[in-house]
């Protein structure tokens, strides 16, 4: 019997297990499930799910690298505070977000962007490649279908800002593409919904114009000024 007639193979399972364990736990660490209980031990989750000891401790080892939980000794585990949280997971992101809308949240995520995504902007003038350009043309292209209801604008409009950090050639940029792109979400549906329309397409065009035609200076004037409107928007909320 071949793999896939047999289905996936135990240790697929296994991750598979795992992943939804760590899923349900961290999201009921970061909505407050544990606020006034302790954690359970491993023996009283694996007892609730259904699920091994194994797959069991397997998601703890994974929520302590996160940052939600310690072990102690003779104190079992603990849920940490959210200041120990690890805010560049995009899972920790994910569940703070899904946790309760917070626009200062979001005001500290877009002041991240600030420092990021501009100087990311004017790297890309300086070190993209035609091919790069072609992707950030496409991405521009595709939010502008998504503006005439052709495509998802919210997408095209992440996967505008994606381009430009890989653009950039740096890694460390590239290293928050998965971190921004979650927070994105949020943000765009947000601010799509005080503005009543999607992103302003004639700004996104100005950082593509000035990456194109290797403008440093013109790309990071360019995309601080979509930030700091999103910016403005979220203080006058």
């Amino acid at each position: 019997m071949t793999e896939s007639e047999s289905g996936p193979p135990v240790t697929a399972l296994g991750r598979n297990l795992t992943h939804g364990m760590l899923d349900t736990l961290g999201r009921a660490i970061v909505t407050g499930r544990y606020e006034h209980r302790p954690f359970p031990t491993e023996a009283e989750i694996a007892k609730t799910h259904g699920v091994s000891r194994s797959v069991t401790r397997e998601a703890v080892k994974m929520l302590t690298a996160k940052g939600l939980v310690s072990a102690r000794p003779r104190q079992g585990t603990i849920v940490q505070p959210a200041s120990a949280w690890n805010l560049f997971d995009t899972d920790v992101l994910r569940w703070t977000l899904e946790r309760k809308f917070s626009v200062d949240l979001l005001r500290h995520f877009n002041q991240l962007r600030v420092a990021i995504e501009p100087e990311a902007a004017a790297l890309a003038a300086r070190f993209g490649d035609a091919a790069d350009f072609l992707t950030i043309r496409a991405g521009l292209e595709q939010m502008e279908a998504g503006e005439a209801g052709l495509t998802d604008p919210l997408e095209a409009d992440i996967a505008f800002h994606m381009a430009i950090l890989r653009a950039s050639k740096n890694p460390f940029y590239a290293q928050f593409q998965s971190v921004v792109s979650t927070a994105l979400r949020t943000s765009i549906r947000f601010t799509n919904r005080i503005k009543g329309r999607s992103a302003n397409i004639g700004d996104h065009a100005a950082v593509a114009d000035a990456i194109v035609a290797r403008d440093p200076d013109a790309a990071r004037i360019a995309m601080t000024r979509i930030i700091g409107d999103v910016l403005t928007l979220i203080g006058e909320e």
